[in-house]
């Protein structure tokens, strides 16, 4: 099998606390032939000095992490496309995992448009425990999850990431990509570094997406998934769906619904000061 070149895009604002473990994670592939890029949005702290011990590919690019992605991909070379978050670490055979399983599929002439990589958190202190929580719920759940791997071309051929949105974008190309073709998933999991989670900066993201949400939701073609997306009853219908998870801790899964509740309520505020 060929070994085709792969971009890992990263955008970074800031980054200085993950950065470095989520670019030596990139560089620690099981999968060698890779080229990163780093896109960074006027980092004031060491983001930059960072990224260049591991890559010359760095470029700056602002405000939001859709214009950031698609400037990556466009000063890219790979045959496959890979999109994460500074605060990502991938385990060492996602990369691998994904070529392979796009190869597989181009053999028995069936293309695939994405694939999905199931995430897990982990971090410090009580609030990240319960994102963690929280988070381990997902995997499997294809209204919540969206691919982060694209062979080049067909994400070329949905023009990237839509710069218009600051929230749903994940979900947006997502769900274009798969009116076409289909959307998988690997095993191999990224790590999502939490840090020391805060309850009000949580909160405070919160609303702020939720300032954004319209433009995502009021495209028809994501009306359907919006609907679930934006139930509080679906979401609490995964957690009770398996009980004996949410209360093997009690304090960690009670504190997990409140937080999920407050998370709501949140985007439902932003939501409504943008109207």
């Amino acid at each position: 099998m060929k070994k085709p070149l792969l971009s890992v895009i990263v955008p970074t604002k800031n980054s200085e606390r993950t950065i470095d473990a989520c670019l030596k994670s990139i560089e620690n592939q099981t999968y060698k032939n890779i080229e990163i890029i780093v896109v960074d949005n006027d980092s004031t702290d060491k983001t930059q000095e960072i990224t260049r011990k591991y890559t010359k590919l760095v470029f700056s690019k602002g405000p939001e992490r859709s214009t950031q992605r698609n400037l990556g991909a466009l000063k890219s070379k790979g045959d496959y496309l890979l999109f994460i978050d500074s605060d990502f670490e991938l385990s060492s055979d996602v990369i691998k995992d994904c070529v392979l399983l796009n190869h597989k599929s181009e053999v028995i002439d069936q293309k695939i448009g994405g694939i999905i990589i199931p995430e897990e958190s982990f971090g410090e202190g009580f609030w990240a425990k319960c994102k963690a929580l929280e988070r381990s719920f997902y995997i499997g759940v294809d209204w919540i999850e969206a691919a982060r791997f694209f062979p080049k071309d067909i994400f070329n051929e949905f023009k990237g990431f839509d710069e218009k949105l600051i929230s749903g974008e994940d979900w947006d190309l997502n769900q274009k990509i798969k009116t076409k073709y289909i959307i998988t998933r690997i095993n191999s999991f990224i790590k999502h570094d939490e840090g020391n989670l805060s309850f009000l900066q949580l909160l405070k993201k919160k609303m702020y997406y939720g300032t954004k949400i319209k433009s995502y939701s009021f495209k028809e073609a994501n009306s359907k998934d919006f609907e679930k997306q934006s139930s509080i009853i679906k979401r609490y219908g995964l957690f009770f769906a398996n009980p004996r998870k949410v209360f093997s801790n009690p304090v960690v899964g009670i504190g997990m619904l409140f937080m999920k509740t407050m998370e709501f309520g949140a985007v439902g505020i932003g939501h409504l000061l943008k109207k």
